[in-house]
């Protein structure tokens, strides 16, 4: 017989937890391409706000969504119980590989990037992955207290660079707000932000990390409002460091520079400011690893409870090992043979999609409770965006669906097997 699970996370621990997922490399990264596509510091600044709506409307949603189905299993769970077992089967195997093995081996191979090379390559990487899986995987407590503690870390950090970055904008060393790298509207403008938007969305997935341990918080609401508070408050410091990356310094240092905030920072605060700032970025991505490794393994415990994985998977009120441990193999696989470039494709058509489709549960007619009024306009609007988004991806390389195809595909087949060897 199951032993139930505790009711012991509560709002701190779930919007912590939220925080830790979306804040990665991509934030310290990403204005830097984005600045170089868009030309306009301010216009960038506006893509990460739209993207910020963007995912405030899809934590909107999930909160929706966990207070319909308030049990662990994130998507795999909405889309079993409001759609049909298959797509949640499908929903399931791309949080195997992608939303968290992939995500996971991303953030570690993207930390290991930052530190000097003391260890072979991927070493260090992994060394991270199982540090995680040994935090998380035998004294569930114990993860997310370490898990608190770290993130409040990270949030402290931030701080001091916000705070020192404001310091250098009232001794007027910002120098480039009213810089542009444009003469004249472009025609590509539209196709231009769009493209922004799928590489801003990266840095904001994760706004849902809460769903997935929603059996395990003290209630329903708190979910859905940890969802709010930590994606509300990651827009904020999101739009605040990107001042400081694409305001302070002139254009010529950051556009196009993939290490925009160590450059950002080297020239508010000297050489030692950018060497703290990449302390940050390792920070935030440890974090970042930890906070996957606490979330992923609850998705599938919950498809071991429903008999489409082995029940050694499902995680008891003591025990957690086999589920985490089996995240820490799949994200160690990745790390052995894939890269950053690869993973970012995979991870950006293939989760945005899988969410998407997660948010249309609550317009189906499959559910406890259907939406109205206004409800309905955050998930409109993030499903009308997401879509467009991955459209836009497609079109630019429609290599990038590829993975995502074949993802769906081993699913399915798999799926097949299993309802076959039921069904016998």
């Amino acid at each position: 017989m199951s032993v139930p699970i505790g009711k012991r996370f509560g709002l701190w621990t779930l919007s912590f937890l939220v925080v830790a997922n979306m804040i990665g490399a991509g934030i310290f990264t990403t204005s830097g391409f984005t600045l170089a596509a868009l030309g306009e510091p301010k216009v960038v600044l506006l893509a990460w706000l739209v993207g910020g709506i963007i995912a405030i409307c899809g934590a909107l949603s999930y909160g929706l969504l966990i207070e319909r189905m308030p049990l662990s299993g994130g998507e795999y769970l909405f889309l079993s119980r409001a759609a049909h077992p298959l797509l949640g089967f499908i929903a399931g195997w791309i949080s195997l590989l992608a939303g968290f093995s992939g995500a996971i081996a991303f953030a570690a191979l993207a930390l290991e990037a930052y530190i000097p090379e003391i260890l072979p390559p991927r070493w260090l990487a992994s060394l991270v992955v199982i540090l995680g899986a040994l935090i998380h995987g035998f004294r569930i407590q114990l993860g997310a207290k370490v898990q608190n503690i770290t993130v409040g870390l990270k949030l402290g950090m931030l701080v001091i660079f916000l705070i020192v970055s404001l310091m250098s904008f009232f001794r007027d060393q910002w120098i480039c707000p009213h810089q542009s790298l444009i003469t004249s509207p472009s025609k590509g403008a539209l196709s231009s932000f769009a493209k922004a938007l799928i590489w801003i969305s990266l840095s904001y997935s994760g706004f849902n990390a809460a769903v997935y341990v929603a059996s395990e918080a003290k209630s329903s609401r708190i979910v859905a409002l940890s969802l709010v508070i930590g994606t509300a408050l990651v827009t904020l410091l999101y739009l605040l460091l990107n001042a400081a990356f694409v305001l302070a310094p002139p254009l010529h240092v950051t556009s196009g520079n993939a290490d925009i905030a160590a450059q950002a920072a080297a020239w508010i605060g000297g050489p030692s400011f950018a060497q703290f700032t990449r302390v940050i970025i390792v920070f935030a991505l440890l974090t970042s690893v930890l906070s996957m490794m606490m979330a992923g393994p609850r998705v599938y415990s919950k498809m071991a409870a429903d008999g489409v994985l082995p029940s050694v998977f499902e995680i008891k009120n003591t025990r957690a090992w086999p589920a985490v441990f089996l995240q820490m193999i799949l994200a160690l696989l990745l790390i052995l043979i894939g890269s950053l470039q690869t993973l970012l494709s995979y991870l950006g058509l293939t989760l945005s999609l899988s969410a998407a489709l997660s948010v249309s549960c609550l317009f189906f007619k499959k559910k406890s409770k259907p939406i109205t009024g206004l409800q309905i306009i955050a998930p409109l609007i993030f499903v009308t965006a997401t879509l467009i988004n991955a459209i836009f991806l497609v079109i630019e390389n429609p290599l990038n669906a590829i993975g995502t195809i074949i993802t769906v595909l081993i699913g399915s087949v798999a799926y097949a097997a299993l309802y076959r060897a039921k069904s016998s």
